[in-house]
């Protein structure tokens, strides 16, 4: 990895609500971000267009960039990392382009590990429930959304039992926009939002894939460019859901929801948000991101008051609600307190 080092530029941006700040943080390249994994309060990495992919192992003070061998034509849309040294690369494409790639020594080598065979089929997201078991997303293939799964680290991806992957409406898809249309919480449940379909959905399962579950929402839909983009829990009852129009980021609709009852249903939440592509929860706080700006809520989606303007793709923190937002051009931004 041939890599720049790059000090920080503190944009001395301030949050009451959370008593933090956000630094901007530089990094040698001009790719558009979208993939974030927050490992911890010094280490995260970042994914995006030409192959790129950065990490920081001290708290962004500095960040090295890279691009992976033979994939400079890729658009990494999702990063999942364990540590400074492992880390897991999934690609967004027609056919071939959707590939997942892992490194063990930090970006120094990497080893692709699957390769969409079938021209139909798009991946969107990946997630693990540990470093070993993990499953990944694509778009509907004849009518089924399509999900491969590891229980070895990524050494081999499988199709799920295609007898029991999810239906999906006319126009369903899933959006590729953070890397958290697909999450997965606990050691067994993951989840995966939608859109372009008449309803916006949210799949659950209890079982790793066997076997799913779909809820609908009051998410902005019946568009291509509308429905949910991002999901995120804060404990196995209470989550939120965010999305809206990328084609319309401005309009104030119906792009957030909340579950109180482990996603069996959804309800509006009251004040409505511009298009948000990303929300994480983490020290009491959502913070949802998007192409218009940020929000924070520290009353459970009930009010959100505006951090900045600029324009994120995803956003990530820690359990101490330290955390990354990242977006095109190379923007990273941390948020919280500096060290």
């Amino acid at each position: 990895m041939n890599a720049l080092l790059i000090p920080t530029l503190c944009l001395g941006l301030s949050v009451s609500e959370a008593d933090s700040t956000w630094q901007r943080q530089l990094i040698s390249t001009e790719a558009d971000f979208r993939g974030l994994s927050v490992v911890s309060s010094d280490v995260a990495w970042v994914s995006g267009t030409k192959g790129t992919f950065g990490r920081t192992t001290n708290a962004g003070q500095t960040w090295s960039a890279g691009v992976v061998p033979d994939a400079e034509k890729l658009d990494f849309r999702d990063v999942e990392a364990f540590g400074e040294a492992t880390a897991f690369l999934l690609s967004a494409g027609p056919g071939a382009s959707s590939r997942i790639y892992k490194t063990t020594d930090g970006g120094k080598n990497w080893t692709l590990q699957f390769k969409n065979a079938d021209p139909d089929a798009f991946f969107d997201a990946l997630a693990f429930w540990d470093e070993r078991h993990g499953i990944a997303l694509g778009d509907p293939v004849k009518g089924q959304f399509q999900l491969i799964a590891t229980n070895d680290g990524g050494a081999t991806w499988k199709p799920l039992n295609p007898q029991r992957l999810p239906v999906a409406l006319p126009n369903e898809g899933a959006f590729a926009a953070s890397g958290t249309c697909l999450i997965t919480t606990g050691k067994n449940d993951a989840w995966f939002c939608t859109g372009g379909a008449k309803t916006a959905r949210v799949f659950h399962t209890t079982d790793r894939g066997r076997t799913w579950t779909a809820s609908d929402t009051p998410i902005r839909a019946g568009h291509a460019s509308a429905g949910i983009f991002s999901i995120a829990f804060r404990d196995p009852d209470h989550g939120i859901i965010v999305g809206g129009d990328y084609q319309k980021p401005n309009e104030i609709d119906a792009t957030a929801a909340v579950t109180s009852d482990g996603g069996k249903s959804w309800r509006s939440i009251a004040k409505a948000l511009p298009y948000r592509s990303g929300v994480s929860w983490a020290n009491n706080r959502w913070i949802a991101v998007g192409t218009s700006g940020a929000e924070i809520s520290t009353d459970d989606g009930a009010t959100w008051n505006a951090i900045d303007r600029e324009n994120y793709n995803s956003v990530g923190l820690t359990k101490m609600g330290v955390g990354w937002a990242v977006g095109p051009h190379g923007r990273i931004a941390r948020i919280g307190k500096s060290k």
